[in-house]
């Protein structure tokens, strides 16, 4: 179906190899993605349904989580958000055909770290794995020790909680980078293309195409209620900038 050599698949797990668990139900785009993934070094396990994808991705070391929309048993929405619950760390990417804003934004809600819609590219894709694999483990959000002041919300990153007046919310890791970044950078412009790269993780953010960034400033300002778009403001064709 890709277009790449079918190597042999084992379902024996190599310590050696970075572990993807490819939860989707259609066979023909299960079996391709295990294949290039395979052929890039990695170990896929393929999945059909989402209530086995959960378990799987419970009772398993699996470093990343490639996780479709529409699937029997389970929803990719309620597989994300048990996930999330049980391994805030664990990557996800959502795979999905419903690409409106509406739907993008109910996966980043469930907790997704990246999303791809249907038909996709397989240098896209790859792109997408390899960026999250290198944000896991590794990233500026384990360095945050400190806690900070963003407008008139107290950060705890240990907590990984926003507290102001009495209200709390809770954040991802993804969300503390954010707003950890932007507090450093207070009114200075952020651009989209720093944000994919040192947020994110992409190497060469220019050749991504993604509203990855859009998506998940919009959950952020939404958590920051009537402060948030007065916090973290757009400047069009820029970025975004803090007003500290």
């Amino acid at each position: 179906m890709l277009g790449v050599p079918r190597p042999t698949l084992t379902s024996m797990a190599n310590p050696g190899k970075t572990s993807v668990l490819v939860v989707e139900d259609e066979e023909s785009i299960r079996q391709g993605l295990c294949d290039v993934l395979a052929f890039h070094g990695m170990q896929p396990e393929g999945v059909e349904r989402g209530d086995d994808g959960l378990r799987r991705a419970l009772s398993n070391q699996h470093t990343l989580v490639i996780l479709d929309v529409m699937l029997p048993g389970l929803s990719g929405f309620d597989v994300c958000r048990r996930l999330r619950e049980e391994l805030p760390l664990l990557p996800v990417l959502m795979l999905t055909a419903r690409g409106s804003e509406n739907d993008v934004l109910e996966g980043f809600r469930a907790g997704a770290d990246d999303y791809v819609t249907k038909p996709f590219s397989i240098a896209e894709l790859l792109a997408r794995v390899e960026a999250l694999l290198r944000r896991s483990g590794t990233t500026s959000e384990e360095e945050i020790e400190q806690g900070f002041d963003f407008g008139p919300w107290s950060v705890d990153p240990e907590t990984l909680c926003a507290q102001r007046e009495g209200c709390e919310v809770s954040l991802t890791r993804r969300e503390l980078t954010l707003l950890a970044l932007f507090s450093q950078e207070a009114g200075r412009i952020v651009s989209r293309r720093r944000l994919l790269r040192d947020v994110w993780g992409y190497p060469d953010p220019d050749r991504v195409e993604t509203r990855t960034v859009d998506m998940h400033i919009a959950k952020l300002r939404r958590k920051l209620d009537a402060s948030g778009d007065a916090l973290i403001a757009t400047v069009r064709g820029e970025g975004y900038r803090f007003s500290g």
